[in-house]
């Protein structure tokens, strides 16, 4: 177990040292990169988003990293061109620490498959 925690975590800090040089600092925490995954998903380039629309975009990204392993399926886009997603099948429960351990290993896979990011 604690192997693969260490090679999470490593996995990790490259993915963040990663996105340092592609978007000019190096992202702070998980909700700092579901928040670029959000914008990504949402396709339409730097904007100024809203509280609420920054919560949406974070909402996005963890329905797109939950839906590499069937948890979430794209229903499709609205009137906006925002994403609509609905659950499939149940998450596992999980107490705090072991969600954000779900969330970090579906965004390297997100960073893997979705971009071709190798970490």
């Amino acid at each position: 177990m604690i192997k693969k925690d260490l090679d999470l975590e490593r996995r990790w800090q490259a993915l963040r040292l990663t996105l340092k040089d592609s978007v000019g600092r190096k992202p702070k925490d998980l909700n700092a990169i579901l928040f670029l995954i959000g914008v990504q998903e949402l396709g339409k380039g730097p904007h100024t988003f809203s509280k609420e629309e920054k919560q949406d975009l974070m909402h996005i990204a963890i329905c797109k990293v939950l839906s590499l392993s069937g948890f979430y399926e794209l229903e499709g886009m609205d009137e906006n061109g925002w994403p609509h997603w609905k659950a499939i099948k149940n998450l596992p429960h999980f107490d705090l620490l072991e969600q954000e351990k779900l969330l970090k290993m579906h965004v390297i896979e997100y960073f893997e498959q979705e971009i071709g990011l190798e970490f």
